[in-house]
């Protein structure tokens, strides 16, 4: 039971990911944290901390249901499951790109929504994990910045709904955070170029940046990282949107700046500069 303790709730929070780093802080930080994830196996680490560990399926009805009835009360709601994609968008799988939509989107609007009813008791908190991509930019990442582009409206959208309320809606516009979410998907998803792409002359340069290898040996520690965010939302006012992340200030600077400011940073970063030479030969 959590007592008199503040209460969380986090999904996605396999270990070493964002979600499980946010586990530990908010843990060491005296709340009772709720850790879930699709399987709970996968957050063993967290359980030896003693964290509380939950399963929750964000795309399931039923499994949001079961977790909501595990819970008599709940402050702060972290909608932090999510998962990466990379293609160019002329080569993009629709069906596919739509499971990151209904993942990245709708499952935290599910969720939401499951959860709102002990929100309004306690007159608690939303945070949305987004990402500075969805306010940047990027090659090949079109389909993943959209979703969180999309959060990112429903977050300040939600932020004056639920104003009315006392809900505090928080969106954490996330930089580049050393986990294993690149691996992960390297793993997994093995991205690759489909058979007749426009992009084949740069195959090799495109393919590498589908990968993400530019972000190998970057990022901020998720440790460090879910410190500074823990210590942000215990703040009596906290910020709606929160900048964290190695070059998250570049991001935001970007954003002021005049349109396409950045693009010639962006392409070097992604390799598009030397796309272009090879399909323009």
């Amino acid at each position: 039971m959590s007592g008199t303790k503040r209460t969380v709730l986090i999904s996605g929070c396999s270990d070493g990911g964002l979600g499980a780093a946010l586990a530990v802080a908010f843990h060491e930080a005296g709340l009772h944290v709720y850790a879930t994830a699709r399987n709970p196996d996968k957050m063993k680490g967290l359980a030896s901390r003693g964290i509380e560990t939950l399963a929750l399926d964000v795309q399931s009805e039923s499994s949001i249901k079961a977790c909501v009835s595990r819970l008599s009360s709940l402050d702060i709601l972290v909608n932090n499951a999510g998962a990466t994609f990379l293609m160019p968008i002329v080569d993009v799988n629709i069906a596919e790109a739509k499971k990151i939509f209904d993942l990245n989107v709708w499952s935290h609007i599910a969720v939401t929504q499951a959860f709102t009813p002990l929100l309004l008791r306690s007159k608690g908190m939303i945070v949305n994990q987004t990402s500075v991509g969805g306010s940047t930019t990027i090659p090949f990442q079109a389909v993943y910045n959209a979703s969180k582009a999309a959060m990112i409206m429903f977050s300040d959208t939600l932020r004056l709904e639920l104003q009315p309320f006392g809900i505090t809606v928080i969106d954490l516009r996330t930089a580049v955070i050393r986990t294993n979410l690149i691996r992960n998907m390297r793993e997994e998803k093995k991205p690759s170029l489909p058979k007749g792409s426009i992009y084949e002359p740069a195959r090799e340069v495109v393919e590498k940046a589908l990968r993400q290898e530019q972000f190998d040996d970057a990022g901020m520690p998720a440790e460090k990282w879910s410190k500074l965010i823990v210590q942000d939302l215990m703040k009596k006012k906290p910020s709606p949107v929160i900048w964290r992340g190695e070059s998250a200030w570049l991001t935001w600077f970007g954003t002021v700046l005049p349109f396409g400011t950045l693009d010639n940073f962006i392409k070097k970063l992604t390799g598009m500069d030397v796309v272009a030479q090879a399909v323009g030969k």
